[in-house]
């Protein structure tokens, strides 16, 4: 039974070669992936991370730059609005001068064309007069000669005619 009671001691770790040689094998397999590929694959690393890094500030500095003229845009679209107005409140002014000019020029035309009727109707009027004067004179004058019965002279005639206007202005004649 004692011999059941001692138990064999086992180290956890045992000391072999071929542990060595396994350690050994991984410290030279480290020390020439280093020395070939770690500093290879790090500075790709580092060269990616500096593309990534130029990347996101270009991208940054193009936002910004994009910010920037989009400000400049809607302060130029104000000013063209506020210009647009100034052009529209401006041609409308303009418009407005030159639609009284028209009027007044108009207004005087007609007045002026107004005022060469009312003469010309005036002269019209003093012809339509001095005919029918001397319509009337002819006819009293061929009624006095039917009614005498004989030829008037010419002293005869002006007589009568003077008669016939004196009595003819002095009466208002009516058209």
């Amino acid at each position: 039974m004692i011999e059941l009671l001692a138990v064999k001691y086992t180290p956890i770790i045992s000391f072999n070669w071929s542990m060595l040689m396994v350690f050994i094998t991984f410290l030279v397999l480290f020390f020439i992936m280093k020395k070939f590929f770690f500093e290879k694959i790090h500075n790709f690393m580092e060269e990616r991370e500096n593309k990534v890094k130029t990347s996101f500030e270009n991208a940054d500095a193009a936002n910004e730059a994009a910010e920037r003229r989009l400000r400049e845009y809607n302060e130029k679209l104000k000013g063209a609005d506020t210009e647009r107005r100034e052009i529209l409140s401006d041609a409308k002014n303009s418009a407005d001068e030159n639609a009284r000019e028209i009027i007044a020029r108009a207004e005087k035309n007609a007045a002026r064309i107004i005022t060469q009727a009312e003469q010309e109707i005036e002269r019209e009027k003093a012809r339509a007069l001095a005919d029918m004067r001397e319509q009337i004179a002819m006819l009293s004058l061929y009624a006095a000669e039917k009614i005498i019965g004989k030829n008037l002279s010419a002293d005869d005639q002006t007589a009568i005619i003077d008669t016939v206007i004196e009595e003819a202005s002095e009466m208002r004649w009516k058209i």
